[in-house]
């Protein structure tokens, strides 16, 4: 089993950063793929990116893409997300995920993931 608590969020203006953190606990941790997905109310999880095992080049949505940069640091155990420029829009939910393995196709689902914390607000204003 895999434990994933997260940590950072809070209330920030627009323009502003925050830095989300996720530790895991549990089962071996290096191998796994991580990422994070943010929910609003009444909408669906959006996928926000992921992090390969390796460390390697993150993949993002979209909508973050070019303000958000996750990393990872196998030795603590914990993955990171750095949100720069906030939006507005940024206001949600942030849930850490994790899972063995993901289909490539797939990525940006949330039933790929095996494994979710319990998520952390964060709030932007404008």
């Amino acid at each position: 089993q895999v434990q994933l608590l997260e940590s950072g969020g809070g209330l920030v203006q627009a323009g502003g950063s925050l830095r989300l953190s996720c530790a895991a606990s549990g089962r071996t941790f290096s191998r796994m793929f991580m990422g994070w997905f943010r929910q609003t109310p009444g909408k669906e999880r959006e996928f926000v990116g992921v992090i390969s095992w390796s460390g390697g080049s993150p993949y993002y949505a979209d909508s973050v893409k070019g303000r958000f940069i996750m990393s990872r640091d196998i030795a603590k155990n914990t993955v990171y997300l750095e949100m720069n420029n906030l939006k507005p829009e940024d206001t949600a939910v942030y849930y850490c995920v994790a899972s063995y393995q993901i289909r490539s196709a797939l990525q940006r689902e949330a039933d790929e993931y095996e494994y979710w914390g319990q998520g952390t607000q964060v709030t932007v204003s404008s």
